[in-house]
């Protein structure tokens, strides 16, 4: 098996906890789809929300919601770089696969 990175993201309406909980969902359920990932084989994840973002832990919504429990799971704030993406919800996912890493489907929403 080797370590493979998936990354995704997504853009939020809003700066709010149903917000933050809706964009999780809808993008973690997409990496893992389009990847065919397993939880068993997620090594950990780091999400990244850009300084507008600050209404709630995306990480919580990853472990109620999508069942992340055994999974760790850092969040981070984006550098505030001028003229970049606003309300920009990251996640890079760490998996265990036999998939190449030109075979990862990195998805980016909104």
């Amino acid at each position: 098996m080797f370590s493979r990175g998936v990354r995704g993201a997504i853009t939020l309406e809003n700066n709010s906890k149903e917000d933050i909980k809706d964009a999780v969902v809808e993008l973690l359920e997409e990496m893992i789809n389009r990847n065919s990932i397993e939880k068993k084989d997620i090594s950990f994840a780091i999400f990244t929300l850009t300084t507008d973002l600050d209404a709630d832990f995306p990480a919580k919504y990853a472990r109620i919601c999508c069942g992340f429990n055994d999974v760790p799971m850092m969040c981070y704030h984006e550098l505030d770089v001028k003229n970049s993406l606003k309300k920009c919800l990251r996640i890079l996912l760490n998996i265990n696969t036999e998939k190449t890493q030109k075979e990862i489907k990195h998805v980016y929403l909104k």
